[in-house]
């Protein structure tokens, strides 16, 4: 049998000591990048592999962290989970994906996994906190939340701003000559729903255009909703040249729904979502969309969650990253036959 490679073994090849080298690969950022970085490629030339079992024993963690979203059939959560788990692996953690779907219940088990030592951190995704836990005496420990901010709660929140990406979503098309500009929301009154739709209502008025009765529209975040809302939408007289979808998965079934009525995107209606998930381009017509920094969301909040479980001192300021409006084919001028 070929005997293990261990600390020792990494560190007289990369010429350290052995307790650098158990520095470098739990990810402290004591250690010099350089030197980090030639550790790591000697342990992978040697297939070094860490005794798991001893060094949980050791240091009385599980080595895993939580990540929880609301749904996790939706394609946009992949990026960021390849942000988390990047940073993860780095510190030899592992990184188990929790599915809420909304059930309250299931949202309490996966705090309870975490008080109960299984996990020993959690980056959360869904907006919200159970009423049970936000009242539980350290309930909310090691605990970073992203992409959704949840009110009223103490820990490190990595976040992108909803109302203002929505609000340039909306600019776009009023640049674009727009007038009737329709709305699909996600679930309200769910925080990102609402700072999404309060961005729509902004641009709006800061324009002086009317929100007709009907204009807008609230689902959950897929295409069956698009397509539902679009139905709706697309009844209404003077009927709307734009819409603006709070997903991309929304805007998707917006466009299916505009095909089927026999209308082409964008002559006769420009569509706008937000996400861009890897689909986006790939779809016809490409669709215009306002773009969040999942990768990086990831990473941010997984290296947080470090600190955290490190305990190391945290800003509580939330760390809000930028957006950028990205242009495609799904929009355009609004067709003069039309107005």
């Amino acid at each position: 049998m070929p005997v293990r490679p261990n600390l020792k073994d990494i560190a007289q090849r990369a010429g350290v000591s052995t307790a650098t080298v158990s520095r470098a690969l739990s990810g402290s950022n004591l250690i010099a990048e350089a030197t980090v970085d030639r550790i790591r490629a000697v342990a992978d030339e040697f297939g070094y592999r860490p005794n798991v079992k001893a060094r949980n024993f050791r240091t009385q963690k599980a080595m895993a962290v939580l990540i929880v979203v609301r749904d996790i059939g939706n394609p946009f959560y992949l990026e960021i989970f390849k942000g988390v788990e990047r940073i993860a692996r780095q510190a030899g953690y592992s990184v188990l994906m929790a599915n809420t779907e909304g059930d309250e219940e299931r949202e309490v088990e996966y705090f309870e996994m975490l008080s109960d030592g299984l996990a020993d951190g959690m980056i959360l995704m869904t907006g919200a906190v159970p009423e049970t836990i936000r009242h539980r005496k350290g309930g909310c420990g090691n605990v970073v939340v992203a992409l959704e901010m949840v009110e009223e709660l103490t820990v490190p929140q990595i976040l992108i701003d909803n109302e203002a990406a929505a609000f340039e979503a909306v600019n776009h098309l009023i640049a674009l000559g727009h007038t009737r500009i329709a709305h699909i929301a996600g679930p309200i009154p769910e925080g990102m729903s609402l700072r999404r739709r309060k961005g729509y209502r902004l641009a709006m008025q800061r324009a002086s255009l009317e929100i007709p009765d009907g204009y807008e529209c609230q689902g959950s975040f897929n295409m069956q909703n698009g397509e539902r809302c679009a139905r709706a939408l697309l009844d209404i007289e003077p009927r709307p040249t734009a819409l603006f979808a709070a997903s991309d998965e929304m805007a998707f079934g917006a466009i299916r729904h505009a095909y089927k009525r026999g209308l082409s995107v964008p002559r006769d209606l420009s569509v706008i979502g937000f996400d861009n998930i890897a689909f986006s381009e790939a779809f016809l017509p490409s669709l215009t969309t306002i773009s969040q920094p999942r990768l990086d969301i990831g990473e941010r909040a997984m290296s947080v969650l470090l600190d955290v479980i490190n305990g190391k001192a945290v800003s509580g300021d939330p760390t809000v990253l930028p957006t950028e409006l990205i242009v495609r084919e799904s929009t355009a001028v609004p067709n003069p036959d039309h107005n």
